[in-house]
């Protein structure tokens, strides 16, 4: 169990600027948290203290009961697999490298059968047997972003937190690392925590959401809890419609009420009029009837 007590950090030297304030979570197991908010929120810098990486100014992380503090950062490595949002690699290696990377924690860089057997399973697991002899530069973003899972795979640790995993990645290979994630818990009994952009991505796969604002926990609960616009609203200083499908709620982006779509023929035109009263809008919605009509 994580749990994180009254965490507060500062990247000022006196404190008056806090980047995480009075944070109180326990990280729900075997399941994905979901960690969403604004550029700046301190999503990652929560995650970094999570791990010890960023050592908290005030409050405790208990990592199994333990305080983070006191454990070597080579035995929280054996726990936690962190997966950071830039891959910064000043060599050039191949898939099967990086993936050995993993077991680090566990050998120091002498890899022993178990070592190897566990970059034999992750490569399995993630795909990628294809590909262990291609230089990361060779392959496509999404299959370089299997080959960092397949890697924090190896790493064999009951959490893994990955900060923003989706980032660079078109449609398709997003869908597909989600899918990849959601399976780390339901297959392989893992604890996943993540910060996602894309909020309808955190409502389709997520357990938990966290909501955080300004270095804070904002709302916290079930994806019908968390993904209201009485949440999101001011979380991203934006006005949100809410939908359902399967039970699960979406977000539209758009501004729903002030878009119009007139059909001309074969050309579809959307007008928007922020401005306009209900007379106004109720004469174009009945224009728009008679035309499509």
């Amino acid at each position: 169990m994580i749990e994180v007590k009254n965490i507060s950090q500062s990247y000022s030297r006196h404190n008056d600027n806090e980047t995480l304030s009075d944070i109180n979570i326990t990280v729900r197991e075997n399941t994905i948290t979901a960690l969403v908010g604004a550029n700046g929120a301190g999503k990652s810098t929560l995650l970094s203290v999570m791990t010890n990486l960023l050592p908290a100014k005030n409050g405790q992380v208990m990592l199994d009961g333990v305080d983070v503090r006191k454990i070597k950062t080579s035995e929280i490595a054996k726990k936690v697999a962190f997966l950071k949002q830039t891959h910064h690699l000043s060599i050039r290696i191949t898939v099967k490298d990086l993936v050995e990377y993993g077991r680090f924690p566990h050998c120091g860089g002498r890899l022993k059968d178990i070592d190897k057997e566990k970059v034999a399973e992750s490569i399995e697991y993630m795909n990628l047997e294809d590909l262990v002899d291609k230089y990361l530069d060779e392959i496509s973003g999404g299959q370089r972003q299997r080959a960092f899972i397949a890697m924090i795979l190896a790493q064999d640790t009951p959490y893994i937190f990955l900060d923003e995993p989706l980032n660079n990645l078109d449609i398709k290979y997003s869908v597909e690392m989600m899918k990849i994630v959601d399976k780390l818990v339901s297959d392989l009994g893992k604890t996943v925590v993540v910060v996602l952009h894309d909020i309808n991505f955190a409502a389709a796969y997520a357990g938990h959401i966290i909501a955080m604002k300004d270095g804070k926990v904002y709302k916290e609960g079930q994806p019908l809890d968390v993904i209201t616009p009485e949440v999101l609203n001011p979380v991203f200083d934006h006005d949100f419609h809410i939908t359902k499908h399967d039970g699960r709620p979406i977000c539209l982006y758009y501004d729903h009420n002030t878009k119009h779509i007139h059909n001309h023929g074969d050309h579809v035109h959307m007008h928007e009029h922020p401005h306009e009263d209900s007379d106004v809008q109720h004469a174009h919605q009945k224009e728009a009837s008679n035309e499509i009509n």
